[in-house]
């Protein structure tokens, strides 16, 4: 008997076994790196993926070895039907996460808890109220740093994600890592990575070197400064401080990406599938799937499509080419 063909293995070897699905092109905060400052063409309504396309979608991957899905937006708590999508995915066989800028998450940790998300990854760039208004262009830090505790206090596994920016809050690294003395959470350093409309430029970007130099350079002994065993396909380099609840980990998708062990797909509000963060190209999943047709061939032919390295950009110098990642979309309309 013939072994079925893995549709979710690409060229290169790699197993597709993370689906990060957006499910909303909206969010309640307006982050600079996510979002141009005019804002972005929202989708048409009808164009986005209803809650049973969501399910029959991801139930298809599943079937052909997803193990694991991250809900993502925008923000994702602002859907209206959120309630009916965690509650349909939970039915199947994966760990159901999500990630969320926590404005009003602690309106969801009910709902959270019964389907069985208890993975929280949080987005926060600052822990100064003024630099986070600044760079969120709302004033809701007290909401989400209340929430950070409230989901601690609940039992959730959180990540706070900070995205680093030269000269904004590259001088907080310490301030957050010190936050995960008292609080067993994750702070997540991300490299400042390029989209269409967010003004990105190398000389902005803070590299994973720069955040260890800092470490470093920090009042922390040298040997209180552990390196972590990092997961199967882990997008981090993991490390704590010695006597800290918590740890920290930094994102360097610029400097030195993570490509070659890369597990993950990304299905956007609209049904497009995208084999790579940096990738310009998409597949229409969802026409094709209201349309009756099998949708298997259009993901197999995808993921095939899957380049080695950052959609294409294998050096730095690709990567501060515009024209190779202008034609990208803005973070928000990815998901994150």
């Amino acid at each position: 008997m013939n072994k079925t063909k893995n549709i979710l293995r690409d060229s290169h070897g790699r197993d597709h076994t993370y689906l990060r699905i957006s499910l909303i092109e909206r969010c309640n905060l307006r982050c600079s790196y996510c979002m141009p400052e005019e804002g972005v063409q929202l989708s048409p309504k009808s164009h986005l993926m209803t809650y049973e396309e969501i399910y029959d979608i991801a139930k298809l991957f599943v079937k052909h070895g997803v193990t694991k899905i991250r809900l993502t937006g925008g923000e994702p708590l602002v859907r209206k039907d959120i309630p009916v999508i965690l509650e349909k995915l939970a039915t199947l066989p994966v760990e159901l996460s999500i990630t969320s800028n926590a404005v009003i998450i602690d309106k969801f940790i009910d709902i959270l808890k019964a389907t069985g998300v208890n993975k929280v990854n949080i987005s926060l760039d600052s822990l100064d109220k003024d630099k986070f208004k600044h760079i969120t262009r709302r004033d809701q830090f007290e909401k989400v740093y209340k929430n950070i505790f409230l989901l601690v206090k609940e039992g959730f596994k959180v990540k706070v994600n900070a995205v680093l920016i030269k000269g904004f809050n590259d001088n907080e690294i310490i301030d957050f890592i010190n936050f995960t003395k008292d609080l067993p959470i994750s702070v997540r350093f991300i490299e400042f990575m390029p989209f269409d409309g967010n003004k990105w430029d190398m000389s902005k970007m803070v590299s994973y070197k720069e955040v260890m130099d800092a470490v470093n350079a920090s009042s922390f002994p040298t040997d209180h400064i552990e390196r972590l065993q990092d997961a199967p396909n882990d997008t981090s380099k993991n490390y704590k401080i010695k006597g800290y609840k918590g740890s920290f980990a930094i994102i360097s998708s610029v400097t030195n990406p993570f490509c070659d062990s890369c597990n993950r797909l990304r299905l956007t509000a609209n049904g497009q599938l995208k084999n790579c963060l940096f990738s310009s190209t998409e597949s229409d999943l969802l026409s094709t799937f209201r349309a009756g047709n099998a949708i298997e061939p259009v993901i197999e032919k995808a993921v095939n499509a899957k380049l080695k390295m950052r959609g294409g950009m294998d050096t730095l110098e690709k990567l501060q080419e515009p024209k190779l990642h202008n034609n990208n979309r803005s973070m928000i309309t990815i998901g994150g």
